[in-house]
C-alpha cells in the first residue's frame, strides 16, 4: 500500500486529462468525470503545487457531486498524505470508513499513513536532537576559545 503514497502519474496521462478539463472548463460544462480525471492524475503528480490543485479539484466535487464521495474521499487521503498532511489525510480516511467501515484498501491506507508519521515523527526528533547537539558543540567550542582568552 505504501506504493500508491509515492506512485506517480504518467505525463502524457496528466496532459490527456488536463486537456479535457481545459476544454470543457472554456465551454463552462466541466463534467464530473472529467474534473475527477484530471484531479486523479494530479494528485498522482511528482509536483506539491499539481498535487494541492488536485486536492481543491477533489473538494469541491466531494461539496458538490454526492455519487462518487468514497472515490473522492480516498483520492483526497491520498493526496495530503502525499503533501505531509497527515492528520488531514487520517480525517478523510476515517470519513470514508464512515461510509464503508470494512474496506480493506482504505483500512490499509489508513495503516500506511500512521506508518509515515511514526517514521518521519522519529525522524524529526532525530533532526532536532542532532541540532541540539550541534549547537551544544558551538557553545562548547565558543566557551573554550573564550576561557583561553581570558587566560
Amino acid at each position: 500500500m505504501s506504493g500508491i503514497l509515492s506512485e506517480t502519474v504518467e505525463p502524457s496521462d496528466l496532459k490527456k486529462f488536463e486537456k479535457i478539463y481545459h476544454e470543457q472548463l472554456y465551454k463552462n460544462d466541466v463534467t464530473p468525470k472529467a474534473q475527477f480525471e484530471y484531479a486523479w492524475c494530479l494528485v498522482r503528480s511528482k509536483y506539491s503545487s499539481d498535487i494541492q490543485k488536485g486536492i481543491i479539484l477533489l473538494e469541491d466535487l466531494y461539496k458538490t457531486h454526492e455519487e462518487g464521495q468514497r472515490d473522492y474521499l480516498y483520492y483526497l487521503a491520498i493526496g495530503t498524505a502525499r503533501l505531509k498532511e497527515y492528520t488531514k489525510a487520517l480525517n478523510y480516511v476515517r470519513s470514508f470508513l464512515l461510509i464503508e467501515p470494512g474496506n480493506q484498501q482504505v483500512i490499509s491506507l489508513q495503516q500506511t499513513i500512521k506508518k509515515k508519521m511514526e517514521k518521519e515523527g522519529l525522524v524529526g526528533m532525530a533532526m532536532a536532537g542532532g541540532v541540539v547537539l550541534a549547537v551544544g558543540a558551538i557553545v562548547g567550542v565558543g566557551m573554550a576559545i573564550a576561557s583561553k582568552v581570558k587566560s
